[in-house]
């Protein structure tokens, strides 16, 4: 008897399906638990929540929920401009920043081609340079820092697309912004450079990627409402490009691709700059207490620049299941070949406290 799989497209017999962070009601139903006893510190989002302000939008904005939502993003677009100091017309909407990743690969790749990032790069670039079945190179990292000498003699005629985070996740690495510059001077014209910043707003002194973008470099930078503003669930990511490269990937998006609700939530989000300033706070001291901690505790672990802390802990997949089993979530990297290291996610002061001392007990 045949399989259906005899005739799907042959990249996704081999395809590995992206691992998110374990969910709490799962946690919960697994350990006989309430959810509100679940500490999740494995996927990077804002423990505060939402602004009070984008829960309000939001709530108006059901009323209105029978309605398609305007297609092009019009307006979230206009206000990201106009913070951003750019045009509207430099913007793409995304349902999260991922799926932006996926308008490039629809653009720009074919069978056979291939795309230049580091090891320890978000797994998500070679899962969707596999989709379309393109092959992707891995560069060696030095101290997880990325190498982008490296990166640029990895470059071949096949070379569509060259992936940066910047921080990296899971790592936390961050590359000086002068070495971007450099970088991007000596990359050729012909190559689409994804500047993956989903991390940007946690930054002390961020740099500007942008400036690639006004000069009209074949660049695209990613940005995210799912960190810092603590919309996760809603999925609005944006890409940043010059206009005509935006066309192209316009050509790529489904309509309504981004729902009204997030819309409306993701635009209040981006006014309310106490939570943000407030977020940012939060984390700058929860992720000094983890790294002090963890100085202490004798553990490696990689200065983070995002909201999160990547630290060597033995046998990973052990201490997670250990942690779990103290109803708290880290996030395990085997899918990263990363097997004695966890990413701790920066929780409140009480979460983070909660944490060190089940690591502590755990590691004794």
């Amino acid at each position: 008897m045949t399989s259906v799989w005899d005739w799907a497209n042959r990249q996704l017999r081999d395809l590995t399906v992206y691992e998110p962070g374990k969910p709490i009601e799962e946690t919960a139903r697994e350990l006989g638990a309430d959810p509100t006893e679940i500490i999740k510190l494995a996927s990077n989002e804002n423990p505060l929540g939402p602004s009070p302000n984008s829960i309000a939008a939001m709530r108006t904005a059901l009323e209105s929920a029978h309605l398609y939502p305007e297609s092009t993003g019009v307006y979230l677009r206009n206000a990201l401009a106009q913070k951003l100091n750019i045009g509207p017309d430099n913007l793409i909407l995304g349902n999260g920043s991922n799926e932006i990743i996926e308008f490039v690969a629809h653009a720009f790749l074919n069978r056979g081609d291939e795309i230049v990032t580091h090891e320890y790069a978000f797994v998500a670039y070679k899962l969707v340079a596999q989709l379309f079945g393109a092959q992707t190179i891995e560069t060696r990292t030095t101290n997880f820092q990325p190498n982008l000498d490296g990166i640029l003699k990895a470059v071949t005629p096949a070379t569509k697309i060259v992936f940066l985070a910047n921080p990296n996740n899971p790592t936390g690495s961050l590359l000086p912004q002068h070495e971007i510059d450099e970088f991007m001077g000596r990359l050729p014209d012909n190559i689409i450079a994804v500047l993956d910043e989903a991390y940007f707003e946690f930054l002390n002194s961020p740099g500007d990627s942008l400036r690639h973008i006004r000069d009209r470099r074949n660049v695209i930078v990613l940005r995210t409402f799912s960190k810092i503003h603590g919309l996760a669930s809603l999925r609005v990511g944006y890409g940043i490009a010059h206009p005509e490269l935006i066309q192209v990937l316009q050509k790529t998006r489904q309509p309504f691709n981004v729902n009204g609700i997030a819309q409306i939530g993701a635009l209040a989000a981006l006014e309310d700059e106490q939570h943000l300033k407030k977020s940012k706070q939060l984390v700058d001291e929860g992720r000094a207490y983890l790294e002090k901690q963890f100085r202490a505790m004798k553990l490696k672990f990689n200065p983070s620049a995002g909201n999160f802390v990547f630290v060597q802990v033995g046998d990973g997949p052990v201490v997670f299941k250990k942690l779990l089993a103290e109803k708290i979530i880290a996030r395990p990297l085997r899918g990263y070949k990363l097997s004695e290291w966890l990413r701790i996610t920066v929780g409140t002061m009480e979460q983070n406290e909660k944490c060190i001392a089940a690591l502590k007990n755990i590691l004794s």
